[in-house]
Order: structure tokens, then sequence, then C-alpha cells
């Protein structure tokens, strides 16, 4: 809002300083700021609330160290990274921009999921919480949603050459801009041009199969929300875990967005030139700050839980920046910690109902899923977990920057 206020009083009375607004780095850099501030100072306020109301906690007994001194410990903090990006969000980034609005509804929507199953957790005492085909069911809509609108939305192009070549004019120099084209091309690593064309896919269909590329397109969107959101959810187990490493990735794809929007960035770093995806800076700006000052209360011990209002909005939210920025086929590298989190709850379900199928005894490949639970079975303490999680996510944060120039 606070965008089309200076626009306003810069082109009606030349305000001066107005015209800060119209670069993308100062309203991210103010909305890092405004999202901190509220996560640290008003955060503090929400933990007192569910004190107050006694949203606590309810811990099984696992066998973990620690884990009976956590009963009680407030949850539903997820409220307070929502709020925290939000404001900001609404206070200084384009609310016209597609990508923008599909992101306040991907939080929204997601948030209300996760509310739900915390609210059934604790109010309802039901261990369980939302039944499970009713998560995935809210997934699949949103995925339905966010796969929709970026493949049939006019405003959803691309710039297959960011610049075609370069004017001077006396001492001006002008790029060249090409024309924005509507395309179903994404960022794949180690192959030539770093582009896959999902209309490849079903080009052995003939003439015209390009038209139906959204067979397959969508079905990837949905599969890849469902996933992502599934894998923070899983992630969050111990304090500071999900918080910590959702920041890392989403940093980076902040990264991505920057540069992405930036037509000679872009173009010098032969990335994929996505026209009006700039202003992902600002929601991830704020984004990233709610996840820092959340941790403020989250680090251990922590004062507070995000629950699932917070875990499936973190992943909801980081898959569809993924998508837009057109890195989701990066996400195993990515967002490896929760890829590794998901793949041992499967892998440990897995093989034991075979096991149990095959000799009548269901036996465990870890100690127990997901995989952080099987370092504190082996003695860890938790922030030492915490801390080596953080570490290999910067990692693949790294490895996921020089895949995309490994050609």
């Amino acid at each position: 809002m606070l965008y089309y206020l200076f626009e306003f009083l810069e082109n009606e009375y030349q305000l001066p300083g107005a015209s800060l607004f119209q670069f993308i780095t100062f309203r991210a850099a103010m909305a890092i700021i405004v999202s901190l501030l509220i996560a640290t100072v008003y955060g503090k306020k929400i933990i007192l609330f569910l004190q107050k109301k006694q949203i606590g906690e309810t811990v099984r007994d696992l066998g973990l160290d620690g884990q009976t001194q956590k009963a009680g410990t407030p949850t539903m903090g997820g409220l307070i990274i929502i709020m925290a990006t939000l404001i900001p969000v609404l206070l200084f980034a384009k609310l016209d921009n597609v990508y923008i609005l599909l992101l306040i509804v991907t939080m929204l929507w997601m948030g209300v999921i996760g509310f739900i199953d915390d609210y059934i957790k604790i109010f309802k005492k039901d261990k369980e919480g939302l039944k499970g085909k009713f998560k995935i069911l809210g997934q699949v809509v949103l995925g339905l949603i966010v796969g929709c609108t970026l493949y049939f939305h006019p405003g959803v192009t691309i710039k297959e050459n960011a610049i075609a070549g370069i004017a001077t004019k006396g001492s001006v120099v002008t790029p060249i801009s090409v024309p924005e084209i509507k395309s179903m091309a994404t960022t794949v690593p180690l192959v030539k041009n770093n582009e896959l064309d999902y209309t490849s896919l079903i080009s052995w269909m003939g003439d015209g199969a390009e038209d139906y590329v959204w067979l397959i397109f969508i079905p990837i969107v949905i599969f890849i929300v469902t996933a992502v959101s599934n894998g923070a959810n899983l992630t969050d187990g111990i304090d500071g875990l999900a918080a910590g490493t959702s920041a890392i990735i989403v940093f980076t794809l902040g990264i991505f967005a920057w540069v992405s929007g930036n037509i000679i960035f872009s173009d010098y770093l032969d990335i994929m030139f996505i026209p009006r995806s700039g202003e992902l800076v600002v929601f991830i700006a704020a984004f990233v700050g709610a996840l820092i000052g959340f941790l403020w209360y989250n680090a251990y011990p922590a004062s507070v839980f995000m629950g699932d209002t917070g875990s499936l909005t973190i992943g909801g939210v980081i898959a569809v920046i993924a998508i837009i920025v057109r890195k989701e086929l990066i996400i195993p590298v990515l967002c490896g910690i929760f890829f590794a989190e998901s793949i041992s709850v499967m892998l440990q379900v897995g093989y034991f109902k075979y096991t149990k199928k095959i000799s009548g005894v269901g036996k465990r490949i870890f100690l127990m899923a997901p995989l952080h639970h099987h370092y504190q079975k082996k003695g860890y303490h938790e922030s030492k977990i915490v801390t080596r999680f953080w570490v290999v996510s910067i990692i693949l944060a790294i490895v996921t920057f020089v895949t995309l120039k490994v050609r």
C-alpha cells in the first residue's frame, strides 16, 4: 500500500525521497526490518497470549532425551511467521503483481489448513489432528490453483533472450529487449542451456500437442506443493530445525528471484529472465525476516513451536516460490533436508511393512524416523543436530548455485 501512496506523492507533489519506493532493494530492506521487528517484539505478545489460553504442545513419549520437558510449550507459533510476513508485504509490495497475489493466497491457504490441524489437536484433544486425506485435499487444491494461474495467466511470461543487443545514442547505452512470450520452459541443471520445456515431454503426440501441456504441468505443480509442504512438516521436529533450514532455502530462492527479475544480471549470468518476478524479493525478504525473528523464540530451548500452522505454510510457500522462478527441478538439492526427512520416513515405513510381511517381524532401517530423531536416539544433543543440519543446508544451497553453471 505504501508503494502506491508514495508513487502518488511523487507524481503529484514531487515529494523528496518518495522515489525510493520505486526500488525493489529499498522496499525489500524495509520489509525485512519490519518483519524482524514484528516477529521479535509482537511475537512475545503472541506467545504470552498462547500461554494464557493454554495452547500448549501435547508430547507423545517417544523415549527421547528432554522430550517430556517440552510438554505444554505454546504451539501455533506459525501465526507469528504469517503475520510478520504478510504485514510488510501488504505495506511494501506491489499488490497487483500476480506472483505476490499467488504467494499471499498460498500463505493464507496453507496457514488455514495448518491452523485447523493444530486446533483439532489442542482443543479437540485428538493427537492425529486433521485427517490426512483432508490435508492432502487442501494441498492438491492449492496446487491446482497455483498450476492453473501460472499456466493460464497472461502475465506469467519469460524472455528467451533477455537482451537482443545494445543501442547507443551519444553517451547513453540502452539494452534492446526482446518481446515476452508464454513458455513452459523451466530450469534444469547439468544439461545444455540449463532449460527443459515441458512441451517437449508430449511432443511425440504430434501437431497441436503443446495445447495440452497443462495436463503434465499442473499435476507436477500439485506434486511439488504437496511434497515440499509435507517435507517441511516432517522436518519440524526439534527446536529451530525447520525455521533455520527454511530461512537458508528461502534466502537462496530470493537470490534467484532477484537475478531472474533483473534483465541485466539475468543476461550476464545466462539465467532465465522472468519479467515482474523481481517483486518476489520483497515477499521473500519479509519471509526471511519472519523466519529469523521466529528463531529468536524457537531456538533451543524453544519458547514456542510453530506447529502445523507454520510448517505446512513454510513448505507451501517455498514450493510456490521455486515454481515461480522456474527452479522447481532443483528442489531435491536445495531442499535436501526436507527431502532426506521425507525419504527416511518412507523407507522406514516401507521396510517395516515389507519385513513384517515376509518374516512376521517388522524391522527398521533407522533407530527412529524422521531422520533427526535417528540422531537423537544415537545420543546427539538436539542443538548439535540442528546446527549440523543448517550447515548441510548451506552446502546444498551452494551446490544449487554451482549446478546451474555446470553444463
